[in-house]
C-alpha cells in the first residue's frame, strides 16, 4: 500500500487521486466562492485577510501563490503591492480568477497553470510563496513543500493556510457533525454536486496534524517554521523561512 495516496477516505494509486481532483475543482469552480462563504459564514474572508496580514506582502515584492486559481489570496496581495504569479493546476480556476480580476479592473497579476509538485518555474524566483487551501489536494506534500523552497530567493518566506482539526471541546464534535452531514448537502443545493464536497470534507479530515505538518514543512528545508492556530486549530497558518 505504500505507493497509495489519500482522496478523501479512499486509498488510490497517485495519478487516480490527481486526475479525481482535477475532476472536482473543474466541477465547483465557478461556485467555489460562493460556496466557501455558504460553508464557512463568510468567515474565510477574515481567515484570508489574516493570513495575508501575516504575510506582509511588500510594494515590488515577487509572490507566488499556489492554488490560487480564484484570485481571492493574490487579489489582496496585489492591494498591497506586491507582483503576483497566480498559479493553479487547473484552468477552470484559473478561468474564474482571470474573469474576477477583469471584473475588479485587477491588471499586473501573471496566470500560469502549472503543478506545485513541478513547478516549471525558475530557482530562487520568489520572495514570498503563498498556498491558501490548496495543499491537502496536493498529490505528493513533500514534492510541493520541495519545490516552494526551490523557487524561493534565500530569506524568502513561506506561508500556508490550511484546515486542520479544532482542539476545542465540544466545538469539534459539532463541527464534525455539520461538515459530514451538511456541507455536502449545501454543495448539492448551490452547486449541484454533493460528491466533490463529500471529498472535500473528507481531505481535511485525512491531511496531517498541525505538528506533523510543521515537520514536513523543516524536512523540505525551511527554518524558524511556526504553527498559528485559528479557531483551535480548525484552521492553522503555517510558516517557514529559507535561510
Amino acid at each position: 500500500m505504500s505507493d497509495q495516496v489519500s482522496f478523501g477516505y479512499e486509498d488510490v494509486a497517485p495519478e487516480e487521486k490527481t486526475r479525481r481532483v482535477g475532476e472536482v475543482f473543474s466541477g465547483v469552480a465557478k461556485k467555489y466562492d460562493v460556496m466557501n462563504d455558504a460553508m464557512s459564514a463568510g468567515m474565510h474572508r477574515l481567515w484570508k485577510d489574516r493570513f495575508v496580514r501575516r504575510v506582509k506582502p511588500q510594494p515590488g515584492e515577487a509572490i507566488l501563490d499556489m492554488a490560487g486559481g480564484t484570485g481571492d489570496i493574490a487579489f489582496r496581495l496585489a492591494e498591497r503591492g506586491a507582483e503576483v504569479t497566480v498559479a493553479d493546476i487547473n484552468q477552470e480556476m484559473l478561468d474564474v480568477g482571470i474573469e474576477r480580476a477583469m471584473d475588479r479592473g485587477i491588471d499586473g497579476l501573471v496566470w500560469s497553470r502549472q503543478n506545485a509538485e513541478a513547478l516549471t518555474l525558475p530557482d530562487r524566483m520568489f520572495d514570498a510563496y503563498t498556498i491558501a487551501f490548496g495543499i491537502r489536494n496536493v498529490t505528493h506534500i513533500d514534492h510541493a513543500l520541495a519545490e516552494a523552497h526551490r523557487v524561493l530567493k534565500f530569506g524568502g518566506r513561506f506561508f500556508c493556510l490550511e484546515f486542520s482539526s479544532t482542539e476545542w471541546p465540544g466545538f469539534k464534535q459539532a463541527y464534525d457533525l455539520y461538515s459530514h452531514k451538511l456541507v455536502p448537502r449545501i454543495g448539492k443545493a448551490i452547486a449541484g454536486d454533493e460528491d466533490s464536497y463529500r471529498y472535500l470534507i473528507e481531505s481535511i479530515r485525512r491531511f496531517p496534524p498541525m505538528p506533523e505538518f510543521e515537520g514536513m514543512i523543516r524536512q523540505a528545508g525551511f527554518a524558524r517554521t511556526k504553527v498559528e492556530p485559528i479557531m483551535g486549530g480548525l484552521v492553522a497558518i503555517h510558516s517557514g523561512w529559507k535561510i
